[in-house]
Order: C-alpha cells, then structure tokens, then sequence
C-alpha cells in the first residue's frame, strides 16, 4: 500500500505541474523546467519507499529488469494511472473557465486559490519530511536543493492562480505588505496548515517504523 501512495502522489504531481504549466498562452523555458523540477523532488522524496517511476514505462522496465515483482507491477500502473487523472481534474478546475472570480480574467477565484495553496504546500511538506527526517533518506545532501525545488515548480505551476505563498509564514508577510487581503490571508493560513497537517500523517503512514 504505502508504495501505491507514494507513486500516485508523485504521479499526480507530476501531471499536474506538467498542465498547469503547459496551459499557458506562452509557457517559455518554465514548462521544462518546472516539469523537470516536480519529476526531481518527488524522486527524491518517494524513491526510497516505491522507487519512483510514475509513470508506467518505467515500471514495465523496472519489471523486466527483475528488480520490481510481476505481481506488483499492476498496481503501480493503476496507482500512476489515477494520479493523472485526479492530476488532470485539478488542471481543469484551476486553470478552467473561473466565472465564481467575479473579476475579469485572468482572475481566479477564492477556491482556485485555496486548492492552489493546499496542494503546492502539501507537496512542500510532503518533500521536507521526507528528505529531511526520514530514515530512508538519513544523511543525504540533496534535502536543501529537494525543498528549495519544490517551491520553485509551485511557484512556475500556480504562482500565477494564488501567488505562491505556500507557507503561513509567507502569507503574513504578503498580508503586512498589502499583497494579500485580510480574507485571503486567513483561508491561506488555514489551508497551509492542514496540508503540513496531511503530509504529516502520510508520511507516518508511508514510514510506520520511523518515529
């Protein structure tokens, strides 16, 4: 199960940093990047538990090859396949038609916002804890280059929909210099903390033995 997770979650965040990035009337030099990125911190966050391939051509590889069972493969196709697609519903919903902005476009609204935040904070605490605490990732040299990834691909992913905050932190600092108004301010914080909450509690779930 806890391989399952680990290559849905990658999975998932890798299509989604990939369309949130590509649907963009002039994506540049971010899309590659910022899909490169998102590949390279959730490898570094999930390899030691699934390996991390997240994506199915890998895994039919990694099985031929003899180091993942036959039997397990299926269900890494199936954990990769669902994490796309739930990767391509948030796509549209963020980057959709956003009538509930009540603003002219490009304008998101408060939900697009708070899904945003949720997600690029959750993937944010997610790599931390586990490049940073884990066992399986014990005394590595990447876990600063792994994080500061991380908020890099937010930030070229929904930068443009929340502005990035990722961090109550940051938001408090947005608010004290006007960026960010007082309503927005307490949805970020909020859901900022949930999401360190959930990456908390998957990563106790994925690492039952490490406490």
């Amino acid at each position: 199960m806890q391989k399952f997770i680990v290559e849905l979650i990658g999975t998932f965040f890798l299509v989604l940093t990939v369309g949130a990035c590509v649907d963009n009337p002039n994506p540049g030099v971010i899309a590659p990047v910022a899909i490169g990125g998102a590949l390279m911190v959730m490898i570094f966050a999930g390899g030691h538990i699934s390996g991390a391939h997240y994506n199915p051509a890998v895994t039919l590889a990694v099985t031929v090859r003899g180091r993942l069972p036959v039997l397990e493969a299926p269900w890494y196709f199936l954990a990769q396949l669902l994490g796309a697609t739930g990767a391509a519903g948030i796509v549209f919903y963020l980057k959709g038609a956003n009538q509930a902005a009540a603003a002219p476009a490009p304008a998101y609204s408060l939900g697009q916002c708070a899904v945003a935040e949720f997600l690029f904070t959750f993937a944010l605490a997610y790599v931390v804890v586990n490049v940073a605490t884990a066992k399986g990732t014990s005394g590595n040299s990447f876990y600063g280059l792994a994080i500061g990834s991380t908020v890099m691909v937010g930030a070229f992913a929904v930068g443009p929909i929340s502005g990035g905050a990722f961090n109550p932190a940051v938001a408090t600092g947005a608010l004290y210099l006007g960026l960010l108004p007082v309503g927005k301010y307490c949805v970020y914080a909020v859901v900022e903390l949930i999401a360190g909450l959930c990456a908390g509690l998957i990563f106790r779930m994925l690492n039952p033995g490490d406490k």
